[in-house]
């Protein structure tokens, strides 16, 4: 680590070491870590490394995971013999990645970014490629990965103003990480031009891969019984909330069912390890509530909380109307609306929209969502969207036809030629 930057991260990382340990225990204890794999952290491996060939693609959390499945798949279904190891930050990524149960692919929770951590999951792992999802750049890792001489992809690489400034005020530490990757594939132009002025080198915009990141079809037995539950409701789904949402949320759903008594909502947090939190809240705010990890159903409920896994496609299928949440509190960036717009949902969104903001951009240019930015207007739109979201859908339908592709396509060619430049095992 020649920058200087880079070195104080460095030093500062081995240093943080007991304070890591204990910040785990403790994330672990709050439901927040695997508990009986908290070893994964400290790097070291829970599983046994494959023969041959192993691709290890990093994401963060959810969204980059489903992403990171869909490049899997394809990837393994080119190479009959490798393997793919995908890292994770969070228990739902990787109860999501659990769930696809696909032949020859791994989960492991990442190592805590500390230089020994970082060798000690290297030296197990021994990838054949590295590749880094949107802006999940641990130096140690990359650097240590790319000193190994290990081939360094960052696909769909998505910075918001912000970011770009902030790694804009050490561009000595940002040419050098960002300088280790052998090919760079940014989401929209303006990671693109920001990497760009960053590296030094040109960096093309290859498409946002979450466009192209379908959902599995919702199994058609499930999807004819829950609709049979809710039989001819008015119903509308709150998708993907995080902490700070839901009391707005349901203070709008109140509204609503003064109005409309029997109107249900599908609750879906983001995280659901949060469930406990979110039906306090529902408790407060005096709405029953049914849920579904204890397979209630809800017929006479005025929420139904669905707080398990794989489910989305199912609650997109269900609702005409979906409230599509991390955009109602500044810091989240906003969620993909793309797959609520394939399966007939018209779109409902808060102002804080920046992880998205090319999406939403188009999405806007054809009227195809609705912002809100109180419980009032949350409320207003979903009400208005059952009269009038045929509208919207259609609209939305022009959007999505409108949005760039080949994204997929093109990522795969460059992890592929990454992949045939590799070291030889």
């Amino acid at each position: 680590m020649s920058a200087p930057g880079l070195s104080l991260y460095r030093a500062a990382s081995t240093a943080l070491k007991p304070v890591a340990r204990w910040l785990l225990n403790r994330r672990a204890g709050a439901g927040k870590e695997d508990p009986d794999r908290l070893t994964e952290r400290l790097g070291q491996a829970g599983e046994p490394r494959p023969e041959g060939r192993l691709i290890w693609l990093h994401a963060a959390s959810v969204g980059e995971s489903q992403m990171a499945l869909t490049v899997a798949d394809a990837l393994l279904d080119q190479h009959a013999d490798a393997h793919v190891l995908i890292t994770s930050g969070t228990r739902t990524s990787a109860n999501l990645i659990a769930h696809r149960g696909l032949d020859r692919l791994i989960h492991q929770f990442p190592p805590v970014d500390a230089p020994d951590w970082v060798s000690a999951f290297l030296d197990h792992w021994m990838p054949d490629l590295a590749v880094f999802t949107e802006s999940e750049l641990w130096p140690n890792l990359i650097l240590a990965a790319k000193a190994r001489g290990v081939p360094l992809g960052l696909m769909n690489a998505r910075m918001n103003r912000k970011s770009l400034d902030g790694w804009a005020r050490w561009p000595q530490s940002a040419r050098t990480l960002l300088g280790a990757f052998d090919w760079i594939g940014a989401a929209d132009q303006r990671t693109a031009d920001g990497l760009s002025d960053l590296t030094g080198q040109p960096i093309i915009n290859a498409g946002n891969l979450k466009l192209e990141c379908g959902l599995p079809a919702p199994d058609p037995d499930t999807l004819a019984q829950v609709k049979a539950w809710i039989g001819d409701r008015p119903v509308y789904v709150a998708a993907s909330t995080h902490a700070g949402e839901e009391a707005l949320i349901a203070s709008a759903h109140k509204a609503l069912i003064e109005e409309q008594p029997d109107a249900l909502m599908i609750l879906v947090p983001r995280h659901p390890e949060r469930a406990s939190d979110v039906a306090a809240i529902l408790t407060e705010a005096q709405l029953s509530f049914a849920q579904r990890s204890k397979d209630e159903t809800p017929q006479s409920a005025q929420v139904w909380l669905a707080d398990t896994l794989g489910e989305m496609a199912l609650w997109y299928a269900l609702c005409p109307i979906a409230v599509i949440a991390g955009s109602f509190v500044d810091g989240i960036g906003g969620h993909n609306p793309i797959e609520a717009s394939r399966a007939g949902a018209s779109v409902v969104t808060g102002p804080y929209v920046d992880s998205f903001a090319d999406v939403y951009a188009v999405y806007d240019a054809h009227d195809a969502r609705r912002v809100a930015h109180t419980a009032d207007e949350i409320t207003a739109h979903v009400r208005q969207g059952w009269s009038d979201g045929g509208r919207m859908i259609e609209n939305a339908r022009a959007a999505l036809d409108a949005l760039p592709g080949g994204a997929l396509p093109l990522t795969l060619s460059a992890l592929n030629r990454l992949l045939d430049q590799g070291l030889p095992r």
